[in-house]
C-alpha cells in the first residue's frame, strides 16, 4: 500500500532579526515496505526523508524532519516554482 498526506506544517523561522511562524501545505508520500513505512515530501529542496513502524509514525518523522530542515536551511527550501499541486501513484508493467 502506498499512500499520501496532505497537511500544513508549523515551522519556525528567523526574518530580518525577529521570529516569524508560518502553515506551508506540503504533499507527503508514504510507502509501505515489508519491515516499515517510509515518508518524503515533495516539492522541497533537499533530501527529507522519515520512517517508522506505522503510517501514523512515519509522518510525524518526516514532519520533524521538514521542521528541521528549515531550520537548519531556511524557509527557501520550501519555495519550489511551480508548487505541486496534485501527486498520483501509478503501477506500470512491462520489460526493463
Amino acid at each position: 500500500m502506498t499512500g499520501a498526506w496532505e497537511g500544513e506544517i508549523d515551522y519556525q523561522h528567523a526574518k530580518l532579526g525577529e521570529e516569524v511562524s508560518a502553515m506551508r501545505h506540503i504533499k507527503i508520500i508514504v510507502e509501505k515496505h515489508p519491515d516499515g513505512y517510509v515518508a518524503y515530501p515533495l516539492g522541497v529542496q533537499g533530501v527529507v526523508v522519515g520512517e517508522g513502524d506505522t503510517y501514523e509514525a512515519a509522518v510525524a518523522d518526516v514532519k520533524s524532519a521538514i521542521k528541521f530542515h528549515v531550520e537548519s536551511f531556511g524557509a527557501d527550501v520550501l519555495e519550489t516554482q511551480p508548487p505541486v499541486l496534485e501527486a498520483f501513484v501509478a503501477e506500470a508493467a512491462g520489460e526493463v
